[in-house]
């Protein structure tokens, strides 16, 4: 059984090249990807948890390698099916793959998290957020660059740099808010502070930013007192649940949704209603699943590496909670291209600091970070997710104080 010429049968890649360890290969010998199969383990992992988690186990410890563009070759990977085969080769695998994972015997790399307690406590709830962000804000400014903003980006245009881009999704949504200097802002889960201080630098605004990452509050709050912005922007390393303050003028909720999970939603928009005072808007940014058809919860991988117990709804879900909530709906717009663009940049910047990265985080977690950028990248340009950006106001009795039209996009 010469494996290269298998796994391009049954990922449909003829425009990659295999190779394997039994020295067999197949694919064209200038691919622009190669795709190399370099030890048993790799399917063994394979055969252990078919799927991408995986794949995700073999790539994460090096037994499976992918060189040239990672994105291109996960377009190829993500097809992989036993479909492809005649029933006695597809038996004959399987029976080799049971062999290997027996003589073979793997256990998941020490980077795949399973947390406790309660799903979407505050203690669970936190224990998701430092798996993934209390990191090391060295590695994140690498891949996310000088904004520090771990959100989609708006493009203004495909020749806008990632740093134009990530101030244009900010000021979006202060326009779309309605920001005036003097006004009061509530950013939930606000990283590193981004929208905080693009609040109080550009419009004059008092805003709160707060977050579950010790390591993100830590950075902001350095980076405020740096930018002179200690007397109108402040950062807490809180729970949103716990801000006791109220009657903001508005709220951003800009990549924090994801986390707060399906069930969850009612208390969450209640909760951000009552922080507003009559009049007041919401605009909550997140990911999306296309429709409400798929289970929310996150696929394998992301689940165990990236973002732990993160949950994905339909955009007409979130919309149905709002209003369920009080708000009143006014805006909604799906920027997912946006998104995709947003990954390639960050891919860019980590191929670009590799060494660095892999010297400060383990090649395993950078490994991570690699399949997780270009695999987020695919599911934005298939459709297979999305992002919103939901605007919603807290009427003022039957008054919304909203524009006629919009006045954000001029």
């Amino acid at each position: 059984m010469r494996l290269a010429s298998i796994f391009q049968r049954i990922t449909g890649g003829n425009d990659v090249r295999f190779k394997a360890y039994d020295g067999s290969a197949a694919g064209p010998d200038q691919a622009p990807v190669s795709i190399n199969i370099r030890t048993p383990e790799a399917l063994s992992y394979l055969a252990s948890a078919p799927g991408e988690l995986g794949l995700a186990r073999a790539y994460v410890t090096g037994h499976l390698e992918i060189l040239g563009d990672v994105h291109a070759g996960l377009s190829q990977l993500s097809e992989f099916s036993l479909r492809e085969l005649p029933v006695l080769q597809r038996v004959e695998l399987l029976r080799f793959l049971g062999r290997i994972r027996m003589s073979h015997k793997v256990a998941p790399p020490p980077q795949e998290t399973r947390l406790h307690g309660l799903r979407h406590s505050k203690a669970r709830d936190s224990q998701a957020i430092a798996h993934h962000y209390d990191v090391s804000n060295q590695f994140y400014e690498w891949v996310l660059g000088p904004s520090m903003a771990y959100t989609c980006a708006v493009y203004p245009s495909t020749e806008s740099t990632l740093e134009q881009a990530q101030f244009e999704k900010h000021d979006l949504v202060a326009r779309k808010l309605g920001l005036k200097s003097g006004m009061r802002l509530l950013d939930v889960g606000c990283g590193w502070g981004g929208m905080v201080m693009h609040a109080a630098r550009e419009y004059g605004v008092r805003a709160i930013g707060v977050t579950l990452s010790r390591n993100q509050a830590e950075w902001a709050q350095k980076a405020i007192v740096e930018a002179g912005l200690s007397d109108l922007a402040e950062v807490r390393h809180l729970d949103y649940r716990d801000v006791r303050e109220t009657g903001f003028d508005a709220v951003s909720s800009i990549g924090l949704t994801e986390h707060i999970g399906k069930a969850q939603l009612p208390a969450y928009f209640s909760s951000l209603y009552r922080k507003l005072k009559p009049g007041g808007r919401l605009l909550n940014h997140c990911i999306t699943r296309p429709d409400n058809k798929q289970k929310a919860l996150s696929g394998p991988f992301i689940n165990r590496y990236v973002f732990p117990d993160g949950e994905l709804v339909g955009p007409g879900h979130l919309v149905s909670q709002m209003h369920d909530a009080g708000f009143e709906v006014r805006h909604e717009e799906n920027i997912r291209e946006h998104y995709a663009l947003t990954l390639a940049a960050w891919g860019r910047n980590l191929e670009q600091h590799w060494d660095e990265a892999v010297e400060e985080v383990g090649e395993a977690r950078a490994r991570v970070w690699r399949l997780y950028l270009a695999a987020s990248r695919l599911g934005f340009d298939r459709n297979n997710i999305q992002l919103h950006q939901i605007l919603g106001v807290r009427l003022d009795g039957t008054t919304s104080h909203m524009p006629l039209r919009p006045d954000w996009l001029s």
